[in-house]
């Protein structure tokens, strides 16, 4: 068989093959961000600690993490932490991919959070403590409330990026759409058609969640829009 040409036969061979990858792919992308959006607000409430060699710490530990590579993330908690002396956890596969890319978000979300939070007015902590709020019902009724919607965007931003981020999982035998489509290309000399599957499905689906998140800020900017105006009259 010529492989060095395109072709319609071979295409449809691989499609179902990569297809079954597809949603390993979905799943360590929501759990990744989901493990993302937790640590992040965890590195977010760190950081409002006032003191500052533990400040310090926090802050450079996210740096850290920000500027490593996933990539080298990815090797470090599945191929070093087993071997580390007194460390030695051993993690699934999936459980590192989970793990190495929240993780790495987290950092970036924590930012989104910093900024969501320093955009509520002086005058709205001014009257959580005028009303005598305890901590919890503070950032519960009133930080939180105003703080997030406004990210909303940027967080599903990031969700696209992260989705695009997973085929590095192939690298530690995750079976994603990338490692299926290159398993396919390895035992048949072809990797035109696997591959050309694999960009058309990151394509589609990142362009349809790019429109989805478009719609949802609209729809929050029209939201906000309304309620200024209510407040003004």
């Amino acid at each position: 068989m010529n492989t060095t040409y395109w072709s319609w036969e071979r295409f449809f061979e691989a499609l179902p093959i990569v297809l079954d990858g597809l949603w390993m792919t979905i799943f360590l992308t929501f759990a990744s961000f989901a493990f993302a959006l937790i640590v992040g607000f965890i590195w977010t409430l760190l950081r409002r600690i006032p003191i500052k060699p533990f400040n310090w710490i926090v802050t450079w530990s996210m740096e850290f993490i920000r500027s490593t590579p996933p990539l080298v993330q990815l090797f470090f908690i599945f191929f070093a932490l087993p071997v580390i002396p007194v460390i030695g956890i051993t993690l699934s596969p999936v459980q590192s991919a989970i793990l190495g890319l929240g993780l790495h978000y987290s950092t970036y979300i924590s930012e989104i959070y910093r900024s969501g939070i320093d955009s509520v007015g002086k005058g709205q902590w001014e009257a959580a403590k005028a009303l005598n709020f305890s901590t919890m019902d503070k950032w519960k009724k009133i930080i939180l409330p105003q703080a997030i919607p406004p990210t909303v965007p940027m967080l599903g931003n990031y969700l696209i990026i992260l989705f695009k981020e997973v085929p590095l999982v192939s690298t530690i035998t995750v079976s994603e759409i990338l490692l299926l489509a290159n398993t396919y290309g390895s035992r048949n000399f072809a990797y035109l058609e696997p591959l050309t599957i694999v960009g058309i499905i990151f394509l589609v689906l990142s362009y349809a969640s790019a429109f989805l998140i478009k719609r949802l800020e609209l729809r929050l900017n029209k939201r906000f829009d309304k309620n200024a105006l209510a407040k003004s009259s």
